[in-house]
């Protein structure tokens, strides 16, 4: 630099002559697909069964020549599983779009969607980054045997006035499935009769009593008033602890509030037809996983504040999602082989371009009805 800053002409051009440095060594890649999925599980694995080094293949997979692959088991389906798949997707669909060429699906305002999971304290394999030389951090726990609370939660889509302001968060509530009782016996960490938080057994009388006393109630007092007289659907999957749909003592409870509350039953084996198993569960436990609980409490107070403070833009775009799942399913013959299409939600809603719904391809549509037809006639 100092040489050229002075005008002299300076050449940095490699002198080695012709074909020099290190040659590439020639993989055949195009064998990979050959190699059974559980031997190619590690770049070392693989690297084995095509006869090179580590090193090498993973320079051919800095070059992208070969990508990692996350693979998640999914539910098997039978063919009754597929064909109500596509049923229920198909009475998903905007009564009044379907006879035009792109029919649309429904805004799903109308629906609330109720589901379990559970909340653990901690992993037993946890990351951390940590400073060269600082003490790696230990986590005992007692008897290999690591606190958890089933929670039941109920969301349903957001909703904005004209002028962007939140209306209704879509957040009906979440609740934990357990009860307070006084010790029996005392031990080295409380004394007899202290108050302790215990996890209950998750059975239809519990749901049952959970629906009318705290899913009801809530929804009575958080429900927008202007869809007043509207028929509100609790949608919920087919466990066991489930209601059915004509439960007496459900209905008895809700004609008590004057709301034309119905529940209706998602498919058998279709999680990806829940918003609550398609991402704000996920949502949720990755925000509750950065949480340090000593307690069962100290978990209960970390997953409520969690959901409080849950974003509500992304609750609504996970609705959005759900539409493009049932294209899928649809497009897929009822069937769960899919990847969950890219839409650029978040660059559109930040445009402002987000629609509330999403239409269905007419083609998609007429091989449904085709699909469908094919099963009926088989039956």
């Amino acid at each position: 630099m100092e040489q050229i800053s002075e005008g002299l002409e300076v050449n940095v051009s490699d002198q080695r002559k012709g074909n020099s440095g290190r040659k590439p060594k020639n993989i055949n890649l195009e064998q990979i697909p050959t190699i059974p999925l559980n031997k190619r599980s590690t770049i070392r694995s693989l690297a084995w069964q095509l006869g090179c080094s580590p090193t090498t293949l993973h320079r051919n997979f800095k070059l992208n020549l070969i990508k990692r692959h996350t693979n998640y088991v999914k539910p098997a389906l039978k063919e009754k599983n597929k064909k109500d798949r596509m049923e229920f997707c198909m009475s998903m669909l905007d009564e009044t779009t379907i006879e035009t060429s792109r029919p649309k699906w429904k805004t799903m305002h109308n629906v609330v969607l109720i589901d379990e999971k559970w909340f653990n304290m901690t992993k037993k394999n946890k990351t951390y980054y940590l400073l060269d030389g600082e003490e790696e951090p230990t986590r005992p726990i007692h008897g290999n045997c690591i606190g958890k609370v089933m929670f039941l939660t109920a969301v349903a889509r957001p909703r904005w006035d004209r002028e962007g302001n939140v209306t209704f968060s879509g957040k009906i509530g979440i609740w934990p499935f357990v009860k307070e009782v006084s010790a029996q016996r005392r031990s080295d960490n409380r004394p007899r009769g202290t108050i302790e938080t215990k996890s209950i057994k998750v059975d239809r009388k519990v749901m049952r009593e959970f629906l009318i006393e705290k899913v009801l109630s809530a929804i009575q007092a958080v429900w927008p008033e202007s869809d007043a007289g509207q028929t509100i659907y609790i949608q919920h999957d087919n466990g066991k602890p489930h209601i059915l749909p004509n439960d007496p003592e459900f209905l008895a409870a809700v004609a008590k509030t004057r709301l034309d509350i119905r529940t209706i039953q998602q498919p058998a084996n279709s999680p990806d037809l829940n918003v609550l198993d398609l991402g704000v569960f996920n949502s949720l436990q990755s925000l509750t996983d950065c949480l340090s609980p000593k307690t069962l409490q100290d978990l209960i107070n970390g997953v409520l504040e969690e959901f409080e403070g849950y974003e509500v833009y992304k609750l609504n775009r996970i609705f959005l999602t759900l539409q493009t799942c049932m294209i899928e399913i649809l497009n897929h013959a009822g069937g769960n082989g899919y990847k969950i299409p890219h839409v650029n939600k978040e660059r559109l809603e930040g445009l402002g371009q987000l629609p509330p719904r999403l239409p269905c391809p007419q083609e998609v549509y007429a091989n449904a009805l085709h699909n469908l037809g094919l099963i009926e006639r088989v039956q």
